[in-house]
């Protein structure tokens, strides 16, 4: 949360952009490219790597999402980046909304 003292003034698009979890494509033209990650904040993508693996693991939520992604057919390294976004964006939401409960 240091690492983003912006949290509370920004949308999800934004905030997963700071967090550096924001896919980014790779198109020109009629080509089609490989959609990833990059820019933003690299320590905090580093700490969100594994938050993101425990979550995916441990969280009955998340691990939902992920297991998801999986039998539809993405790699899990895209599955737990999803799961690194949406953990960025749930606490962006939690900043704003402070009396909002989790399920």
């Amino acid at each position: 949360m240091a690492e983003l003292p912006e949290l509370c003034t920004l949308n999800r698009n934004q905030t997963g952009a700071l967090a550096g979890v924001a896919p980014y494509n790779c198109d020109s033209g009629a080509h089609r490219g490989r959609r990833m990650i990059c820019g933003g904040r690299i320590k905090v993508r580093r700490v969100r790597h594994m938050a993101a693996v425990v979550a995916a693991r441990f969280n009955p939520i998340l691990r939902a999402i992920y297991e998801r992604l999986v039998a539809a057919g993405k790699p899990k390294k895209v599955a737990l980046t999803a799961v690194m976004r949406k953990l960025v964006v749930l606490l962006n939401h939690l900043l704003k909304n402070p009396n909002f409960k989790l399920a």
